[in-house]
C-alpha cells in the first residue's frame, strides 16, 4: 500500500494541466447524453481501500444486492475486492466502504453440475483469507457492467449471466443460462457468514416450488441482528434439497444455519429464471407485504429501467457543463450515486421496523432509517442531504431520535439494524439533529424534550469518560484510552447542545455547554503546540511526539486533531498565537518520519493531512480563515484530481457510508461546510466550469467559473446574482435562495476577495 500511495502522490499538480477544460469549449449543460445512472461507475473504490460494494441498490434502500468472492479480510468488508477473480454468491445486504465487515445476509448463487469447489483441492493456505471458499465461480472484469441501479457478470465455468437490480426493499436478479445444462442448481446459503458477522440461527420453508420464506439471526458488529425474507422465482424448482448446519443450544432450543439447494433439469441456452426477494426487519409477513408492494411481476427488465430512472432523477439534480471530460463526470456522479447509498431504509412499507428496544413500531409518516456512520457523516454527508434532500434529512433525524428515545435516552453513536455498535467516538447524531433544527428541516413537537434527550446523550454516566470529561473539562489519558480525540469531539457536540439551547431560548443551559465547548484549551500545551494527552492529576504525557500514533488519539495522531476545533477557528488561533496560516504550511508539508509506520487509516497523505480518514476533512478550507485562499484553491484541486479517480483503486480512503464522496461533491461545486452547525460554507475555486444546482424549493442554483484554466484558478472575485459578495464563505439561506454564484479567476496567488 505503501508503494501505491508513493506513486499516487508522486502524481503532484501536475495533473492539472492534462485535465484542465479548454478554455475555447462550450459551456452549454449537458443535453440528450446517456442516462446518468450509467455515468456512475460502482467498481470505483472496489480496489485499494475504499472497502464498497460494486452491486444494486435504490437510494438509500434497504437492499444492497452485491456479490461476493467468498473470502474474509480487511480487503473483503464490502463482499467483493476487485483484484479478485472468483464469485461464491450474491447476498442482499453490504456495507458501504467502512472499516469493519459485517451483513452479507440472504446470499443465492447460480451454478451448472459439476460445480467448482476448491474444498475438494489440497490446500497449503495458512490465512484465512486465502482459505477455501467452497462452491464458487471464475470472472472476468471484461464480464461486467456495473451502474447505479444495475450490476451484471458471467460466471465461468458455467455460462450464466447473472444480472441483479433493485427496489427500496427488493433485491431482484435474472440468471441466464448461455448453454445448454443437464442440471443446474440454485444454492441458497443461509448459514453463510464473513469477518465480524456470525449466523446465530436461520430457517427457511418452501411454500411452494417457486416460493421461499425465511430469516436469518445474526450476531457480529450489528448486534442481535434480524433479517427476515420472501423469493419468487419465475420457475418453480423441480427438486428442493435443504441442508442443516447446527449451531447454538440443544434440544427443543437447538438452532440451525440452513442451506437449500434448488434444482432445475433440462435448462436450454437462452432460458432465465428471475428471482425477487424482498427483506424485512420485523417479520417474515412485513418481508411479503413489501414484495407485494414494490415487486409483483418478474419482468426484469422494467425493475431495470424503474432504477436506472430513479438514479437518473436522483443524479440529475446536479448538471455538469457539457464540456466537463467524460472522467470527470463519471468520477463526480460516482460520488454524488454513492453519497446517496447511506443511511438505509429500515422500515417496511407500512412503517413497522424492530427498535432499538426491540420492540415493533410503526412510523405513521416518512420512513425510519438505520447504518448511520456518524463520526465521518456529520462533517459533508449529512449537510449535503440539507441542502439537496430536505426531506429524507428530516426522516434521518426523526429515525435518531426514535432510536434514542428507545435507548434509554441515548442518541446512537453508529447504529445499524435496531443495535448499537458504539464504533468511533463522540455523540455526533446531536450535531447532525441540531443542523437540521437549525436550518428549518426538522422542527421539534416538544423543544423541552428534545433537549432533554441531547442532555442526557452528553451526560451518560460511566461512558467513555464523561464523567471525568464533565468534571474537568478533559478527559485523563491515565483513564481512558483515545483521549484527547474525545475531548475535542464532546466539545464540537457540546456546540451544538449550546446551539440548540440558545434556539429555543433556555440561557442557562446555553451557558453550560458554551462552556463545555471550550473545553479543547485543557489540552493545549503551549510548550509544543498541540493538543496533548493529560493525565488525570493534570500532568501531560511525558512522553509525546505528534507524528506517533498512539492510543489518545483515534485512527490519528496530533497533528490530525491539530485543527478539530472546527466549532471555534478563532479561538484556535489564540491559542496558536496568530499563527494559523504557518501551522496549516507547517500540517501540509512536514513528512511522515521514518521511524513511523502508517496505520492502514492514514493514507491519501499530503504531509500530515490524511484525506482518506475524515478528522481531517476540513482542514484545507481553514486557509480561508488564514487570509490564504489560494492554497484553499491549490490543495483542493491536488484533493480532487490525485486521489479521486474513475479507476477501480480511485478512493484514497475508506467509503465510510457516503462521507468521502460527500467531501468530493461539495468541494468539486466549489463551497464546503467547515462547521455544519454555522451555516456556513467556505467557498473555493470549483472543478468544473459551470454546474447548475435544482434545489428542492423549485428554485436553480448556479455555479460558474468560465475563466477556469490550468493557470487561472484563484479567486480574484465572487459575486451572487450580479451583486459583489465579499466574504470568504457562502450561507445556507443565500444558497437555497438560488441565483447564481460566478467565480472571476485570476492566474496570481495572493488574491483575496473577501476582507
Amino acid at each position: 500500500m505503501t508503494r501505491r500511495l508513493t506513486a499516487l502522490l508522486g502524481l503532484g499538480l501536475g495533473l492539472l494541466s492534462a485535465l484542465t477544460l479548454p478554455a475555447q469549449r462550450k459551456q452549454s449543460l449537458s443535453t440528450q447524453r446517456p442516462p446518468l445512472a450509467q455515468r456512475v461507475n460502482t467498481l470505483i473504490g472496489t480496489d485499494w481501500v475504499g472497502n464498497v460494494y460494486p452491486g444494486a441498490s435504490a437510494p438509500f434502500g434497504m437492499v444492497q444486492l452485491s456479490p461476493d468472492n467468498g473470502r474474509a479480510g480487511w480487503d473483503y468488508i464490502a463482499g467483493y475486492f476487485y483484484p479478485d477473480s472468483t464469485i461464491a454468491g450474491f447476498s442482499h445486504t453490504h456495507l458501504s466502504g467502512t472499516g469493519a465487515g459485517d451483513l452479507y445476509d440472504i446470499s443465492f448463487f447460480p451454478i451448472t453440475l459439476p460445480a467448482l469447489d476448491d474444498r475438494l483441492v489440497p490446500s497449503t493456505s495458512q490465512t484465512k483469507e486465502q482459505a477455501p471458499i467452497g462452491i464458487h465461480a471464475r470472472f472476468s472484469h471484461k464480464t461486467e457492467v456495473a451502474q447505479a441501479g444495475y450490476y451484471a457478470v458471467t460466471l465461468e465455468p458455467y455460462k450464466i449471466r447473472v444480472e441483479l437490480t433493485s427496489t427500496d426493499h427488493v433485491g431482484v436478479q435474472r440468471y441466464t443460462f448461455q448453454q445448454d445444462a443437464d442440471t443446474a442448481c440454485i444454492i441458497l446459503n443461509l448459514d453463510k457468514a464473513m469477518n465480524w458477522d456470525r449466523t446465530l440461527s436461520s430457517d427457511v420453508r418452501a411454500i411452494t416450488p417457486a416460493h421461499l420464506s425465511g430469516y436469518r439471526f445474526s450476531d457480529g458488529w450489528a448486534r442481535g441482528q434480524e433479517v427476515y425474507f420472501t423469493t419468487k422465482l419465475s420457475r418453480p424448482a423441480d427438486r428442493i434439497e435443504r441442508t442443516t448446519v447446527p449451531r447454538e443450544g440443544k434440544g427443543t432450543a437447538a438452532k440451525h444455519g440452513v442451506i437449500l439447494r434448488l434444482y432445475y433439469y433440462k435448462v436450454r441456452a437462452g432460458e432465465s429464471i428471475t428471482l425477487r426477494t424482498a427483506l424485512s426487519g420485523v417479520s417474515e409477513a412485513g418481508a411479503l407485504k413489501n414484495l407485494n408492494a414494490e415487486a409483483a411481476h418478474n419482468d426484469f427488465d422494467r425493475y431495470r429501467q424503474r432504477a436506472t430512472a430513479l438514479w437518473s432523477q436522483r443524479l440529475g439534480q446536479i448538471r455538469l457543463s457539457s464540456d466537463t471530460p467524460d472522467s470527470l463526470q463519471t468520477t463526480f456522479y460516482t460520488a454524488l450515486y454513492r453519497a446517496q447509498i447511506c443511511p438505509t431504509l429500515y422500515s417496511d412499507v407500512d412503517g413497522s421496523y424492530l427498535g432499538a428496544d426491540r420492540k415493533v413500531h410503526q412510523r405513521k409518516k416518512g420512513a425510519t432509517y438505520s447504518t448511520f456512520s456518524l463520526w465521518d457523516t456529520y462533517r459533508a454527508a449529512h449537510p449535503l442531504y440539507s441542502l439537496l434532500q430536505p426531506k429524507l434529512q428530516r426522516d434521518f433525524v426523526e429515525s435518531l431520535i426514535d432510536f434514542g428515545a428507545q435507548n434509554g435516552g441515548h442518541l446512537p453513536v453508529w447504529n445499524m439494524y435496531a443495535s448499537e455498535t458504539d464504533m468511533m467516538i463522540g455523540y455526533h447524531s446531536i450535531p447532525v439533529i441540531v443542523e437540521a433544527v437549525l436550518r428549518g428541516i426538522y422542527v421539534p413537537k416538544d423543544k423541552a424534550a428534545l433537549l432533554g434527550l441531547l442532555r442526557s446523550t452528553a451526560e451518560r454516566k460511566g461512558y467513555r469518560g464523561l464523567d471525568e470529561y464533565r468534571e474537568k473539562g478533559y478527559i485523563g489519558s491515565d483513564h481512558e484510552d483515545e483521549s484527547v480525540s474525545k475531548t475535542l469531539e464532546y466539545a464540537y457536540d457540546d456546540d451544538a447542545i449550546a446551539r440548540y439551547a440558545a434556539w429555543m431560548g433556555d440561557h442557562e443551559v446555553e451557558q453550560i455547554y458554551r462552556e463545555r465547548a471550550r473545553s479543547y484549551r485543557h489540552l493545549w500545551d503551549e510548550r509544543t503546540g498541540f493538543f496533548c494527552p493529560r493525565q488525570s492529576n493534570g500532568q501531560l504525557d511525558s512522553l509525546f511526539d505528534p507524528f506517533a500514533y498512539t492510543k489518545a488519539f483515534t485512527e490519528s495522531n496530533a497533528y490530525h486533531y491539530l485543527f478539530s476545533v472546527q466549532h471555534d477557528v478563532e479561538g484556535l488561533s489564540k491559542l496558536m498565537q496568530g499563527k494559523l496560516a504557518e501551522r496549516l504550511d507547517e500540517f501540509f508539508t512536514s513528512p511522515t518520519p521514518k521511524h513511523i509506520e502508517l496505520p492502514i487509516f492514514s493514507t491519501g497523505m499530503i504531509g500530515q493531512y490524511a484525506h482518506g480518514n475524515e478528522p481531517g476533512h476540513h482542514v484545507i478550507f481553514l486557509y480561508n480563515v488564514a487570509h490564504q485562499p489560494w492554497k484553499t484553491a491549490d490543495l483542493t484541486h491536488r484533493v480532487l484530481r490525485e486521489l479521486y479517480t474513475d479507476k477501480p483503486n480511485g478512493l484514497c480512503g475508506n467509503e465510510d457510508c457516503g462521507q468521502m464522496s460527500a467531501w468530493y461533491v461539495f468541494a468539486s461545486l466549489g463551497f464546503y461546510p467547515v462547521d455544519p452547525l454555522s451555516g456556513r460554507y467556505e467557498l473555493v475555486t470549483p472543478l468544473f466550469r459551470e454546474s447548475t444546482i435544482s434545489l428542492p424549493n423549485g428554485r436553480t442554483l448556479r455555479l460558474s467559473a468560465p475563466e477556469l484554466s490550468d493557470n487561472k484558478r484563484y479567486i480574484k472575485s465572487v459575486t451572487i446574482n450580479g451583486r459583489a459578495h465579499r466574504k470568504s464563505y457562502i450561507t445556507y439561506e443565500e444558497l437555497m435562495q438560488g441565483g447564481e454564484v460566478r467565480f472571476t479567476l485570476t492566474d496570481q496567488q495572493g488574491a483575496i476577495w473577501y476582507e
